[in-house]
């Protein structure tokens, strides 16, 4: 089971104020292409894994924004850590 869930949310800063869009979307596909499970929602995403392995696609995620040509990012992070275990389900099975 994984031990840990983060929500992010990517806000690339482009030099002309262009739609940022395929930016995010860029960013999602760096999440799929992890293989890790994911939820998007209109704010954030949030990815279900092994901490280590998730702050790593989060690096992975800046880097694609500054070679899409982003000036800078900022990344909002949620983090729940819990090393008995965690997932998505388990906080949101009540609402479903």
């Amino acid at each position: 089971m994984a031990n840990s869930l983060i929500s992010v949310q990517i806000i690339p800063k482009t030099e002309t104020y262009e739609d940022v869009i395929p930016f995010v979307d860029a960013a999602i596909a760096v999440i799929d292409a992890s293989g890790v499970k994911y939820e998007v929602h209109p704010l954030e995403t949030t990815m279900e894994g092994e901490l280590a392995t998730l702050l790593q696609i989060i690096e992975k995620m800046n880097a694609k924004m500054i070679e899409l040509g982003a000036i800078n990012v900022i990344t909002q992070v949620k983090i729940l850590y819990q090393p008995s275990g965690i997932t998505m389900d388990t906080l949101t099975e009540k609402y479903k």
